[in-house]
Protein backbone atom coordinates (compact mmCIF):
# COMPACT_ATOMS: atom_id res chain seq x y z
CA UNK A 1 0.00 0.00 0.00
CA UNK A 2 2.72 2.16 0.74
CA UNK A 3 4.72 1.39 -2.26
CA UNK A 4 1.25 2.69 -4.24
CA UNK A 5 1.78 6.11 -2.45
CA UNK A 6 5.09 6.64 -2.92
CA UNK A 7 4.20 6.02 -6.82
CA UNK A 8 1.43 8.34 -7.18
CA UNK A 9 3.56 11.58 -5.10
CA UNK A 10 6.78 10.79 -8.32
CA UNK A 11 4.11 11.28 -10.55
CA UNK A 12 2.89 14.76 -9.31
CA UNK A 13 5.82 16.41 -8.98
CA UNK A 14 6.82 14.71 -12.44
CA UNK A 15 3.69 16.15 -13.80
CA UNK A 16 4.99 19.60 -12.34
CA UNK A 17 8.02 19.85 -13.60
CA UNK A 18 7.18 19.20 -17.09
CA UNK A 19 4.47 21.88 -17.18
CA UNK A 20 7.28 24.68 -15.70
CA UNK A 21 9.53 23.31 -18.25
CA UNK A 22 6.46 23.88 -21.19
CA UNK A 23 5.51 27.75 -19.81
CA UNK A 24 9.45 29.05 -19.48
CA UNK A 25 9.77 27.90 -23.07
CA UNK A 26 6.29 29.88 -24.17
CA UNK A 27 7.23 33.06 -22.34
CA UNK A 28 11.14 32.90 -23.96
CA UNK A 29 9.63 32.36 -27.86
CA UNK A 30 6.62 35.81 -26.76
CA UNK A 31 7.87 38.40 -29.08
CA UNK A 32 7.29 42.06 -27.73
CA UNK A 33 4.09 44.04 -28.44
CA UNK A 34 4.65 46.48 -31.67
CA UNK A 35 2.27 49.58 -31.01
CA UNK A 36 0.08 50.81 -33.54
CA UNK A 37 1.33 53.77 -36.19
CA UNK A 38 -0.96 56.73 -37.28
CA UNK A 39 -1.85 54.40 -40.27
CA UNK A 40 -3.01 51.78 -38.33
CA UNK A 41 -5.10 54.46 -36.22
CA UNK A 42 -6.49 55.80 -39.70
CA UNK A 43 -7.46 51.86 -41.00
CA UNK A 44 -9.44 51.40 -37.46
CA UNK A 45 -11.36 54.52 -37.91
CA UNK A 46 -12.74 53.66 -41.24
CA UNK A 47 -13.99 50.49 -39.27
CA UNK A 48 -18.03 50.19 -40.10
CA UNK A 49 -18.35 53.10 -42.66
CA UNK A 50 -18.84 52.34 -46.36
CA UNK A 51 -17.15 53.76 -49.14
CA UNK A 52 -19.60 56.83 -49.81
CA UNK A 53 -19.96 57.20 -45.97
CA UNK A 54 -18.67 61.23 -45.81
CA UNK A 55 -20.70 62.14 -49.20
CA UNK A 56 -24.05 61.17 -47.79
CA UNK A 57 -23.01 62.91 -44.82
CA UNK A 58 -22.24 66.22 -46.66
CA UNK A 59 -25.44 65.20 -48.42
CA UNK A 60 -27.33 65.46 -45.37
CA UNK A 61 -26.21 68.52 -44.15
CA UNK A 62 -27.10 70.51 -47.67
CA UNK A 63 -30.50 68.91 -47.70
CA UNK A 64 -31.28 70.06 -43.41
CA UNK A 65 -29.41 73.68 -45.25
CA UNK A 66 -31.75 73.97 -48.11
CA UNK A 67 -35.02 72.68 -45.94
CA UNK A 68 -34.46 75.29 -43.48
CA UNK A 69 -33.79 78.50 -45.97
CA UNK A 70 -36.87 77.21 -47.65
CA UNK A 71 -39.23 77.32 -44.50
CA UNK A 72 -37.36 80.93 -43.48
CA UNK A 73 -38.91 82.19 -46.94
CA UNK A 74 -42.38 80.52 -46.41
CA UNK A 75 -42.58 82.34 -43.07
CA UNK A 76 -41.73 79.24 -40.15
CA UNK A 77 -40.01 80.46 -37.64
CA UNK A 78 -38.40 77.60 -34.80
CA UNK A 79 -40.24 80.06 -32.15
CA UNK A 80 -43.35 79.26 -31.05
CA UNK A 81 -44.65 82.97 -32.35
CA UNK A 82 -43.48 82.12 -35.70
CA UNK A 83 -45.90 82.13 -38.81
CA UNK A 84 -47.64 79.26 -40.02
CA UNK A 85 -47.26 78.32 -43.97
CA UNK A 86 -49.69 80.28 -46.66
CA UNK A 87 -51.12 77.21 -47.01
CA UNK A 88 -52.25 77.22 -43.86
CA UNK A 89 -53.87 80.51 -43.28
CA UNK A 90 -57.41 81.52 -42.80
CA UNK A 91 -57.52 85.38 -43.67
CA UNK A 92 -61.74 85.24 -43.40
CA UNK A 93 -61.83 83.68 -39.78
CA UNK A 94 -58.83 85.72 -38.67
CA UNK A 95 -60.77 88.93 -40.68
CA UNK A 96 -64.04 87.84 -38.27
CA UNK A 97 -61.83 87.33 -35.13
CA UNK A 98 -60.51 91.00 -35.26
CA UNK A 99 -63.96 92.42 -35.58
CA UNK A 100 -65.57 90.73 -32.09
CA UNK A 101 -62.40 91.44 -30.52
CA UNK A 102 -62.52 95.12 -30.81
CA UNK A 103 -60.04 97.74 -29.18
CA UNK A 104 -61.51 98.94 -25.97
CA UNK A 105 -61.75 102.68 -25.09
CA UNK A 106 -60.58 104.46 -21.90
CA UNK A 107 -63.18 106.00 -19.03
CA UNK A 108 -63.46 106.94 -15.92
CA UNK A 109 -65.70 105.40 -13.08
CA UNK A 110 -67.27 108.33 -11.47
CA UNK A 111 -69.22 107.12 -9.02
CA UNK A 112 -70.94 103.44 -7.83
CA UNK A 113 -74.77 102.99 -7.42
CA UNK A 114 -75.74 100.48 -5.12
CA UNK A 115 -71.88 99.44 -4.15
CA UNK A 116 -71.78 96.38 -2.56
CA UNK A 117 -74.81 94.80 -4.31
CA UNK A 118 -75.09 92.03 -6.95
CA UNK A 119 -76.90 94.27 -9.25
CA UNK A 120 -74.04 97.28 -8.28
CA UNK A 121 -74.21 100.39 -11.53
CA UNK A 122 -71.57 102.39 -12.53
CA UNK A 123 -71.30 105.63 -13.45
CA UNK A 124 -68.53 105.94 -16.15
CA UNK A 125 -67.00 109.77 -18.07
CA UNK A 126 -66.13 108.76 -21.60
CA UNK A 127 -63.82 111.53 -22.23
CA UNK A 128 -65.36 114.05 -25.01
CA UNK A 129 -68.58 111.87 -25.61
CA UNK A 130 -70.63 111.69 -22.07
CA UNK A 131 -71.47 110.06 -19.12
CA UNK A 132 -73.31 106.46 -19.38
CA UNK A 133 -74.79 103.66 -16.45
CA UNK A 134 -73.40 100.62 -17.38
CA UNK A 135 -73.03 96.93 -15.91
CA UNK A 136 -69.48 94.70 -15.54
CA UNK A 137 -67.85 92.45 -18.13
CA UNK A 138 -68.00 89.04 -17.31
CA UNK A 139 -64.16 89.47 -16.64
CA UNK A 140 -64.97 91.43 -14.13
CA UNK A 141 -65.09 91.34 -10.08
CA UNK A 142 -67.25 94.28 -8.19
CA UNK A 143 -64.42 94.51 -6.01
CA UNK A 144 -61.54 95.21 -8.66
CA UNK A 145 -63.35 98.63 -9.40
CA UNK A 146 -63.43 101.46 -7.44
CA UNK A 147 -64.54 105.65 -7.58
CA UNK A 148 -62.27 107.56 -9.76
CA UNK A 149 -60.44 104.45 -11.06
CA UNK A 150 -59.66 104.44 -15.22
CA UNK A 151 -61.25 101.77 -16.86
CA UNK A 152 -61.11 100.01 -20.50
CA UNK A 153 -64.91 99.94 -21.51
CA UNK A 154 -66.00 98.59 -25.03
CA UNK A 155 -67.18 100.17 -28.11
CA UNK A 156 -70.97 99.08 -28.24
CA UNK A 157 -72.38 98.37 -24.82
CA UNK A 158 -69.85 100.48 -23.32
CA UNK A 159 -69.84 98.12 -20.85
CA UNK A 160 -66.38 97.84 -17.97
CA UNK A 161 -64.13 95.10 -19.06
CA UNK A 162 -60.34 95.78 -17.39
CA UNK A 163 -59.53 98.10 -14.57
CA UNK A 164 -56.84 100.43 -15.50
CA UNK A 165 -53.78 101.53 -13.44
CA UNK A 166 -53.55 105.70 -13.11
CA UNK A 167 -52.00 107.60 -15.57
CA UNK A 168 -48.42 108.78 -14.83
CA UNK A 169 -45.80 110.93 -16.68
CA UNK A 170 -42.92 108.28 -18.24
CA UNK A 171 -41.00 111.13 -16.46
CA UNK A 172 -42.47 110.59 -13.23
CA UNK A 173 -42.06 106.91 -13.22
CA UNK A 174 -38.42 107.28 -13.87
CA UNK A 175 -37.76 108.85 -10.82
CA UNK A 176 -37.96 105.41 -9.08
CA UNK A 177 -34.26 104.34 -7.92
CA UNK A 178 -34.00 100.77 -9.31
CA UNK A 179 -30.81 99.74 -8.44
CA UNK A 180 -30.11 101.09 -4.83
CA UNK A 181 -26.48 102.63 -4.78
CA UNK A 182 -23.59 101.36 -3.25
CA UNK A 183 -22.80 104.30 -0.72
CA UNK A 184 -23.72 102.94 3.09
CA UNK A 185 -23.54 104.70 6.30
CA UNK A 186 -19.75 103.78 7.20
CA UNK A 187 -18.89 105.45 3.82
CA UNK A 188 -20.33 109.12 5.29
CA UNK A 189 -17.79 110.71 7.46
CA UNK A 190 -17.66 113.40 9.52
CA UNK A 191 -21.40 113.27 9.93
CA UNK A 192 -22.36 111.36 12.93
CA UNK A 193 -24.94 113.01 14.57
CA UNK A 194 -26.76 113.63 11.38
CA UNK A 195 -27.44 110.39 10.97
CA UNK A 196 -28.23 109.59 14.14
CA UNK A 197 -31.20 111.84 13.34
CA UNK A 198 -31.82 111.01 10.38
CA UNK A 199 -31.91 107.47 11.03
CA UNK A 200 -34.63 108.49 13.61
CA UNK A 201 -37.32 109.98 11.17
CA UNK A 202 -36.51 107.25 8.15
CA UNK A 203 -36.00 104.17 9.39
CA UNK A 204 -37.73 103.94 13.17
CA UNK A 205 -40.86 104.70 11.88
CA UNK A 206 -40.68 101.93 9.43
CA UNK A 207 -39.41 99.02 11.57
CA UNK A 208 -41.13 100.05 15.07
CA UNK A 209 -44.17 101.88 14.48
CA UNK A 210 -45.44 100.25 17.51
CA UNK A 211 -43.22 103.14 20.04
CA UNK A 212 -44.76 106.02 18.05
CA UNK A 213 -48.61 104.71 18.85
CA UNK A 214 -47.71 103.81 22.31
CA UNK A 215 -46.83 107.40 22.67
CA UNK A 216 -49.36 108.38 21.08
CA UNK A 217 -47.47 110.74 18.37
CA UNK A 218 -47.18 111.05 14.57
CA UNK A 219 -43.41 110.35 13.67
CA UNK A 220 -41.65 113.25 11.51
CA UNK A 221 -42.44 113.07 8.14
CA UNK A 222 -40.22 115.57 6.39
CA UNK A 223 -36.43 116.34 7.32
CA UNK A 224 -34.69 119.55 5.29
CA UNK A 225 -31.23 118.50 5.08
CA UNK A 226 -28.95 122.22 4.38
CA UNK A 227 -25.43 123.17 4.46
CA UNK A 228 -22.45 124.24 2.40
CA UNK A 229 -21.70 122.13 -0.92
CA UNK A 230 -19.83 118.91 -0.38
CA UNK A 231 -20.34 118.12 3.00
CA UNK A 232 -22.22 114.71 2.44
CA UNK A 233 -25.98 116.01 2.10
CA UNK A 234 -26.65 113.90 -1.47
CA UNK A 235 -23.98 111.24 -0.11
CA UNK A 236 -26.29 110.29 3.23
CA UNK A 237 -29.81 110.15 0.72
CA UNK A 238 -28.23 107.91 -1.27
CA UNK A 239 -27.32 106.02 2.05
CA UNK A 240 -30.36 105.65 3.08
CA UNK A 241 -31.34 104.75 -0.43
CA UNK A 242 -29.06 101.58 -0.03
CA UNK A 243 -30.45 101.12 3.81
CA UNK A 244 -34.27 100.94 3.37
CA UNK A 245 -36.35 98.45 1.21
CA UNK A 246 -38.62 100.89 0.64
CA UNK A 247 -39.58 102.35 -2.71
CA UNK A 248 -36.81 105.28 -3.70
CA UNK A 249 -38.31 108.66 -5.64
CA UNK A 250 -34.55 111.05 -6.62
CA UNK A 251 -35.94 113.94 -7.81
CA UNK A 252 -34.62 117.73 -9.11
CA UNK A 253 -35.89 120.64 -8.21
CA UNK A 254 -34.82 121.95 -11.92
CA UNK A 255 -36.97 118.95 -13.26
CA UNK A 256 -40.32 120.17 -12.18
CA UNK A 257 -39.52 123.56 -13.68
CA UNK A 258 -41.34 123.23 -16.65
CA UNK A 259 -42.28 125.54 -20.18
CA UNK A 260 -46.14 125.46 -19.90
CA UNK A 261 -48.11 126.62 -17.05
CA UNK A 262 -49.78 123.76 -14.84
CA UNK A 263 -47.19 120.92 -16.27
CA UNK A 264 -44.83 121.48 -12.74
CA UNK A 265 -47.61 121.21 -10.27
CA UNK A 266 -49.41 117.85 -12.81
CA UNK A 267 -45.91 115.86 -12.00
CA UNK A 268 -46.04 117.33 -8.45
CA UNK A 269 -49.27 115.14 -8.11
CA UNK A 270 -48.59 112.66 -9.98
CA UNK A 271 -45.62 112.35 -8.14
CA UNK A 272 -47.12 112.05 -4.86
CA UNK A 273 -49.79 110.06 -6.07
CA UNK A 274 -47.52 107.34 -7.46
CA UNK A 275 -45.91 107.48 -4.33
CA UNK A 276 -49.16 106.83 -2.18
CA UNK A 277 -49.93 103.66 -4.26
CA UNK A 278 -46.67 102.26 -2.31
CA UNK A 279 -46.43 100.59 0.71
CA UNK A 280 -44.09 102.79 2.15
CA UNK A 281 -42.09 105.25 -0.20
CA UNK A 282 -39.34 108.10 0.21
CA UNK A 283 -38.85 111.27 -1.86
CA UNK A 284 -35.94 112.66 -2.21
CA UNK A 285 -35.51 116.17 -3.65
CA UNK A 286 -32.44 117.33 -4.15
CA UNK A 287 -31.91 121.47 -4.74
CA UNK A 288 -34.98 122.07 -3.39
CA UNK A 289 -34.10 125.87 -4.10
CA UNK A 290 -35.07 125.94 -7.39
CA UNK A 291 -39.00 125.54 -6.60
CA UNK A 292 -38.99 125.65 -3.37
CA UNK A 293 -38.03 129.91 -2.99
CA UNK A 294 -39.99 132.39 -1.59
CA UNK A 295 -42.69 134.22 -3.23
CA UNK A 296 -42.18 137.73 -4.38
CA UNK A 297 -43.77 139.55 -7.47
CA UNK A 298 -40.99 140.97 -9.95
CA UNK A 299 -44.04 142.92 -11.80
CA UNK A 300 -42.80 140.47 -15.32
CA UNK A 301 -44.17 137.10 -13.77
CA UNK A 302 -41.20 135.13 -14.97
CA UNK A 303 -41.28 133.18 -11.75
CA UNK A 304 -45.16 132.22 -11.29
CA UNK A 305 -44.91 129.03 -13.13
CA UNK A 306 -42.65 128.39 -10.58
CA UNK A 307 -44.15 129.64 -7.69
CA UNK A 308 -47.19 127.10 -8.67
CA UNK A 309 -45.31 124.23 -8.47
CA UNK A 310 -44.22 125.09 -5.04
CA UNK A 311 -47.93 125.75 -4.03
CA UNK A 312 -49.10 122.72 -5.13
CA UNK A 313 -45.64 120.81 -3.12
CA UNK A 314 -47.10 122.41 -0.16
CA UNK A 315 -50.42 121.19 -0.79
CA UNK A 316 -49.28 117.87 -1.65
CA UNK A 317 -46.91 118.21 2.09
CA UNK A 318 -49.86 118.54 4.23
CA UNK A 319 -53.39 119.86 2.68
CA UNK A 320 -56.23 118.72 2.90
CA UNK A 321 -55.86 114.80 1.41
CA UNK A 322 -53.51 112.75 3.89
CA UNK A 323 -50.00 112.23 2.85
CA UNK A 324 -50.24 108.47 3.74
CA UNK A 325 -47.10 106.25 4.66
CA UNK A 326 -44.38 109.06 2.78
CA UNK A 327 -41.16 110.38 4.25
CA UNK A 328 -40.12 113.78 2.30
CA UNK A 329 -36.28 114.49 2.21
CA UNK A 330 -34.95 118.07 0.93
CA UNK A 331 -31.68 119.18 0.67
CA UNK A 332 -30.36 122.64 -0.20
CA UNK A 333 -27.43 124.99 0.36
CA UNK A 334 -29.29 127.81 0.27
CA UNK A 335 -32.06 127.54 3.02
CA UNK A 336 -32.32 130.99 3.28
CA UNK A 337 -33.97 131.49 0.14
CA UNK A 338 -36.80 128.70 0.87
CA UNK A 339 -40.38 129.87 1.36
CA UNK A 340 -41.53 130.41 5.38
CA UNK A 341 -44.83 127.73 4.21
CA UNK A 342 -42.24 125.15 3.64
CA UNK A 343 -40.43 125.28 6.35
CA UNK A 344 -42.91 125.11 8.43
CA UNK A 345 -43.45 122.29 11.09
CA UNK A 346 -46.23 119.72 9.56
CA UNK A 347 -44.02 119.77 6.10
CA UNK A 348 -40.61 119.38 7.24
CA UNK A 349 -40.57 118.56 11.18
CA UNK A 350 -36.87 118.30 11.70
CA UNK A 351 -34.22 120.21 10.29
CA UNK A 352 -30.97 119.14 10.02
CA UNK A 353 -27.46 120.96 9.45
CA UNK A 354 -24.89 119.74 7.86
CA UNK A 355 -21.18 121.75 9.05
CA UNK A 356 -17.74 121.89 8.32
CA UNK A 357 -16.47 118.27 10.15
CA UNK A 358 -14.23 119.13 12.57
CA UNK A 359 -10.85 117.26 13.34
CA UNK A 360 -12.00 113.89 13.78
CA UNK A 361 -14.10 114.39 10.98
CA UNK A 362 -11.74 114.95 8.60
CA UNK A 363 -9.33 112.21 9.72
CA UNK A 364 -12.47 109.57 9.40
CA UNK A 365 -13.19 111.03 5.85
CA UNK A 366 -8.91 110.50 4.55
CA UNK A 367 -9.21 107.24 6.13
CA UNK A 368 -12.76 106.47 4.24
CA UNK A 369 -11.27 107.24 0.90
CA UNK A 370 -7.93 106.23 1.37
CA UNK A 371 -9.19 102.84 2.28
CA UNK A 372 -9.78 102.31 -1.57
CA UNK A 373 -6.20 103.27 -2.32
CA UNK A 374 -2.61 101.74 -2.27
CA UNK A 375 -0.71 103.96 0.21
CA UNK A 376 1.86 103.55 2.13
CA UNK A 377 2.00 102.45 5.60
CA UNK A 378 1.86 105.17 8.94
CA UNK A 379 0.44 107.10 6.90
CA UNK A 380 -0.56 110.15 9.73
CA UNK A 381 -4.20 111.30 8.52
CA UNK A 382 -4.50 113.42 11.69
CA UNK A 383 -1.39 115.16 10.83
CA UNK A 384 -3.26 115.73 7.14
CA UNK A 385 -6.18 116.51 8.91
CA UNK A 386 -5.30 119.58 10.38
CA UNK A 387 -3.39 121.02 7.71
CA UNK A 388 -7.00 121.17 6.16
CA UNK A 389 -8.85 123.63 8.48
CA UNK A 390 -12.56 124.79 6.96
CA UNK A 391 -12.22 122.23 4.42
CA UNK A 392 -15.49 120.36 3.08
CA UNK A 393 -15.51 116.23 2.73
CA UNK A 394 -15.72 116.84 -1.12
CA UNK A 395 -12.53 118.96 -1.04
CA UNK A 396 -10.53 116.38 1.11
CA UNK A 397 -11.58 113.52 -1.58
CA UNK A 398 -9.92 116.27 -4.10
CA UNK A 399 -7.03 115.93 -1.72
CA UNK A 400 -6.95 112.22 -2.14
CA UNK A 401 -7.58 111.86 -6.10
CA UNK A 402 -4.75 114.43 -6.39
CA UNK A 403 -2.68 112.76 -4.07
CA UNK A 404 -3.18 109.73 -6.36
CA UNK A 405 -2.08 111.81 -9.68
CA UNK A 406 1.08 112.78 -7.80
CA UNK A 407 1.90 109.32 -7.38
CA UNK A 408 1.27 108.75 -11.35
CA UNK A 409 3.60 112.12 -12.48
CA UNK A 410 6.18 109.93 -10.25
CA UNK A 411 5.40 106.77 -12.04
CA UNK A 412 4.75 104.91 -8.46
CA UNK A 413 2.30 101.93 -7.69
CA UNK A 414 1.74 103.14 -4.26
CA UNK A 415 0.71 106.73 -2.61
CA UNK A 416 2.98 108.39 0.36
CA UNK A 417 2.69 110.97 2.97
CA UNK A 418 4.62 113.82 0.33
CA UNK A 419 1.91 113.55 -2.90
CA UNK A 420 -0.76 113.92 0.49
CA UNK A 421 0.88 117.36 1.43
CA UNK A 422 2.06 118.34 -2.11
CA UNK A 423 -1.88 117.54 -2.50
CA UNK A 424 -3.00 120.23 0.17
CA UNK A 425 -0.79 122.76 -0.65
CA UNK A 426 -2.55 122.65 -4.02
CA UNK A 427 -6.23 121.64 -3.37
CA UNK A 428 -6.09 123.68 -0.20
CA UNK A 429 -4.20 126.29 -0.49
CA UNK A 430 -4.25 127.47 -3.96
CA UNK A 431 -7.73 126.67 -4.51
CA UNK A 432 -9.05 128.48 -1.48
CA UNK A 433 -10.41 131.42 -3.82
CA UNK A 434 -12.43 129.01 -5.77
CA UNK A 435 -14.47 127.50 -2.30
CA UNK A 436 -18.17 128.17 -1.98
CA UNK A 437 -17.86 127.42 2.02
CA UNK A 438 -17.37 131.52 2.86
CA UNK A 439 -20.10 132.30 0.40
CA UNK A 440 -22.73 130.41 2.24
CA UNK A 441 -21.43 131.68 5.41
CA UNK A 442 -22.58 135.25 4.45
CA UNK A 443 -25.58 134.30 3.18
CA UNK A 444 -26.28 132.40 6.27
Amino acid sequence: MSFQVENRVHKFWTLQSNMSKDRDEILEDETPAKSLDEGDIAILKTYGSGTYNNRIKAAEEDIRKKAKHVNEICGIKESDTGLSLPSQWDLVADKQLMQEDQPLQVARCTKIIDAGGDDAKYIINVKQIAKFVVGLGEKVASTDIEEGMRVGVDRTKYQIQIPLPPKIDPTVTMMTVEEKPDVTYKEVGGSKEQIEKLREVVELPLLHPERFVNLGIDPPKGVLLYGPPGTGKTLLARAVANRTDACFIRVIGSELVQKYVGEGARMVRELFQMARSKKACIIFFDEVDAVGGARFDDGAGGDNEVQRTMLELINQLDGFDPRGNIKVLMATNRPDTLDPALLRPGRLDRKIEFGLPDLEGRTTIFQIHARSMNCDRNIRFELLSRLCPNSTGADIRSVCTEAGMFAIRARRKTVTEKDYLDAIQKVIKSYAKFSATPKYMVYN
